[in-house]
């Protein structure tokens, strides 16, 4: 492993796992809020829509302030709590503890903490994400529209009794259309998730869990393209590159 000292490398592939997640975590909040979706979730919604601005920027403190606003609304209806939209904000955290540990800048609040501390943050951060993503996959990944509806009539109506059957409806049906999204969505989410633990992994130089966690990410999305080729690092082997097809549809943007 005579190349693990190859950090520029390292770092460039690290950043486009960073990268891609503002790309492949966003799809329910690129399309415009309407009647139809749930409007106790509204200013979630739109808080996120800076979140892009913020990381391109490096402003960490707007970043770690708006995931804190938005999680703070999803946390308090119950139906999104544990949903995948949280698992989303905690891999955003450990993105950004990441960027700072590797690129050794943070803002004031942070700054008299170490790379090994922010990386621990970061890892704590993934840990949440991929438990987050991991029960929501156990409840709703083989549910079909029926069964998915049975589950929301439990909890999605809750603080929702002032709008009429019609609306509610409607609310309904918009949430079940993002669930059954997120049913294929999310195995690429926990993808990206493991492969930012395995970035941590690799920046404590525990080398072991670095690659066995990649290889969990390459598991659950084989056309994961920073987990493999920051795979193929540890195990000096050569890069491989996106053909035609994946540049023109990168697999990481969801439309």
């Amino acid at each position: 492993m005579s190349n693990l000292s190859n950090n520029k490398r390292a770092l460039i592939l690290a950043m486009i796992a960073l990268s891609f997640i503002v790309l492949s975590f966003s799809y329910f909040y690129y399309k415009g809020v309407n009647s139809s979706k749930d409007p106790r979730v509204k200013q979630a919604r739109e808080l996120y829509e800076k979140y892009n601005k913020y990381a391109s920027q490096n402003d960490f403190e707007n970043v770690f302030a708006l995931l804190d606003s938005v999680e703070y609304i999803y946390k308090g209806i119950e139906h999104y709590s544990e949903s995948f939209e949280v698992g989303v904000l905690y891999n955003n955290r450990a993105a950004t503890y990441l960027t700072m540990a590797i690129y050794e800048t943070a803002p004031e609040q942070f700054s008299l903490l170490s790379k090994d501390s922010l990386l621990k943050l970061s890892q704590n951060s993934v840990f949440e994400s991929i438990s987050i993503y991991e029960n929501w996959l156990k409840r709703y990944k083989d549910k079909n529209l029926t069964q998915i509806n049975e589950i929301l009539q439990q909890n999605f109506l809750f603080s929702l009794e002032n709008y009429n059957e019609k609306q509610r409806n409607k609310f309904i049906q918009s949430r079940i259309k993002e669930i059954e999204t997120a049913q294929y969505e999310t195995e690429r989410r926990l993808s990206v998730a493991y492969t930012n633990l395995g970035i941590i992994y690799r920046h404590f130089e525990d080398y072991e869990n670095a690659i066995n966690n990649y290889q969990k990410a390459i598991e659950l999305w084989d056309q994961n393209l920073t987990a493999q080729n920051n795979l193929n690092i540890l195990l000096g082997k050569p890069l491989k590159k996106r053909n035609l097809i994946q540049k023109i549809f990168p697999p990481e943007r969801t439309e």
